[in-house]
């Protein structure tokens, strides 16, 4: 890390120890907190394939509910993905999937995936929410790329954290 870089105001990246190795954050001295992030993202596609999801008449079945399933299991197995991430117990993961149709002829139609996860501990969740947003999309595109091979992710950010040191951060 250059003389600048380390006497700036900009916060360390906590991922790397003094000699720039990546290591897992010691979190054992942190206060227990509940926590809470929500993320979001959303997947655009074709009109006809939304109104395949919006009727539920995909071949493979209930697209948003298969989608919310695979959204929940992936924040718990977060740290299984994300290598410096700790294992959390989590109390509450909620999925939720709006349909945003698109209001001019032409515009283009999307399904939203919002995920708030939550626990009470000692580090946030905002990896487990923005993982789970991911998966819950992909898992709609690999239910309709028979019909729709051009869907696309966008959007996918953090909304809100609270808890812990840093309090309260909202997008």
């Amino acid at each position: 890390m250059s003389t600048d870089a380390a006497n700036s105001d900009t916060p360390a990246l906590t991922h790397f120890d003094t000699d720039g190795q990546a290591h897992m954050v010691d979190v054992g001295a942190k206060a227990e907190t509940r926590r809470v992030a929500v993320a979001t993202g959303r997947i655009l596609m074709l009109p006809d394939t939304f109104g395949m999801i919006r009727a539920g008449t995909a071949r493979k079945g209930d697209v948003l509910g298969i989608a919310r399933i695979a959204a929940i299991q992936a924040s718990k197995r977060t740290s299984e993905l994300i290598p410096l991430c700790h294992p959390l117990p989590l109390t509450r993961v909620a999925v939720e999937f709006a349909l945003e149709e698109g209001a001019q002829e032409g515009s283009e139609h999307a399904v939203r995936c919002t995920v708030t996860a939550e626990t009470v501990g000692r580090t946030g969740v905002e990896m487990e929410a923005l993982t789970a947003v991911n998966v819950g999309l992909l898992t709609i595109y690999d239910m309709c790329k028979a019909v729709d091979r051009g869907m696309r992710m966008e959007g996918i950010r953090l909304l809100e954290k609270l808890g812990g040191k840093s309090g309260h951060w909202q997008a």
